[in-house]
Formats: C-alpha cells, structure tokens, sequence
C-alpha cells in the first residue's frame, strides 16, 4: 500500500515515515503542498495523508484540487485545530477523515486500514444506479440528477446520499452512517450528520413538494418516496 504524507514537521514526518513503514507501507513524504500537489496527480496512491496548514498550498486546497481531477483516493487531514467548523470545512471539501493532534501512532494506523479497506469496499460494492422517485445517483458517472436536473454535491454529501439509496425505504442509522460515511463510530460526528442532512435536503428536496429524505426521530434517516 502506497501512502504520500504531505507535512512540514520534520520530526512529526519522520516518525511517521518510520512508523508506518514499519507497519508494511510504502511511505512518501513531501514538506510543501506545491510539490505534493505535482507528486498526488502524477502517480497512483492508496491514501494520502495531508496536515491541513502547509507552505505552498494548503492540505484544503490539495483535497479540492484532487476531488476537482475526480480522484477518489481516500484523504486522512491532520490538524491541531479540533473546532467543528474546521472539521466539517475539510470533510465538506472531500476529506474521509480528520485527526486531531496530538494523535496515538496506533490510533492513525487504526485509521488508515479502516479507510483503505472501506475504499476497496466502496468500490467493489458500488451499484452503478441509484434511484428514488426521480432523484437518481450514477456512482460511475459521478452525477446525482433529480428530475432530470443536475445536482452538484461535495464528496462527504455524495457518500451519504448514496448510504441512503443504497438502502432505500428503511432506516438507516446515526451509527451506520457514520461507520459508511466517516469510518468512524465516536459520537463526536453526530453533529456533523446533522449537518450534511441539512446540506443534502437543501440541494434535494428545498426546490420539490415531495420530500425523499425523512428522519425518523431516535432512529436515523430514510430516503423514500413514501
């Protein structure tokens, strides 16, 4: 598994780089997001791992220039701003993961072999269409259409509408979605699925008389015509 890790501690990166070739990696690191940027569009990657200020350009930008070229690598953002507006900007721009520092080692690797193996999971798994009603998701072509009208969605807001197709007509929990969506199961992200709810009834269901996504109080969430 190949892993470019973009960050300018020196000793943070080194005792990654040692750490996690350790633990089987190919491991490479950049200090500056111009030449990480070069480095992630010119060669295939199993994870990138980015710390979210950087000289050059910054672990945000790096995540939006890669979601922009449809590069669907996982991205796990470093950072030691823990404020939920921080989290929630990074993931809404395409992150699957946020780690705040400072972090345990094993914490990370737990991390990194959760996203890698979802990754492989998602697109293994991955039905090609998805429909409710007229609101249709087409996971190879990118697209979310309602009514025949494209609807541009952030990579987090993608993966969760697609947790919900994928089990349309029942209820699908907080727990759930955080495991598919965010990998994770602390509770910690709950408020953040609030969020993305909203995002996604906005761009959805704000402009239709019908409403498709339901919440189900004590329970979760479900995208139905019903």
């Amino acid at each position: 598994m190949k892993i470019l890790v973009v960050e300018d501690d020196k000793n943070l990166v080194k005792s990654l780089a040692k750490g996690l070739t350790e633990e089987g990696y190919i491991v490479y690191t950049e200090s500056d997001g111009f030449k990480a940027r070069d480095k992630a569009l010119s060669e295939d990657w199993d994870l990138f791992i980015f710390d979210l200020m950087l000289p050059g350009l910054t672990g945000i930008q790096l995540c939006e220039l890669i979601r922009f070229k449809n590069i669907k690598t996982p991205i796990l953002m470093l950072s030691a701003l823990s404020e939920t507006e921080d989290k929630i900007k990074a993931l809404d721009i395409g992150a699957d993961d946020y780690l705040t520092k400072p972090f345990h080692f094993r914490e990370l690797v737990s991390r990194i072999k959760a996203l890698i193996r979802r990754n492989k999971e998602y697109i293994s798994d991955k039905s090609p269409l998805l429909t409710c009603g007229d609101l249709s998701l087409d996971y190879a072509k990118n697209k979310v259409k309602r009514a025949d009208k494209i609807i541009e969605l952030s990579s987090k807001e993608f993966k969760l509408l697609q947790t919900l197709l994928e089990d349309k007509d029942q209820v699908v929990s907080r727990n759930k979605i955080l495991q598919k969506v965010w990998n994770t199961n602390q509770d910690t992200y709950t408020n953040v699925i609030d969020v993305y709810i909203s995002y996604l009834r906005s761009k959805i269901d704000a402009e239709h008389t019908k409403k498709l996504i339901h919440t189900i109080k004590g329970r979760g969430y479900m995208i139905s015509e019903q």
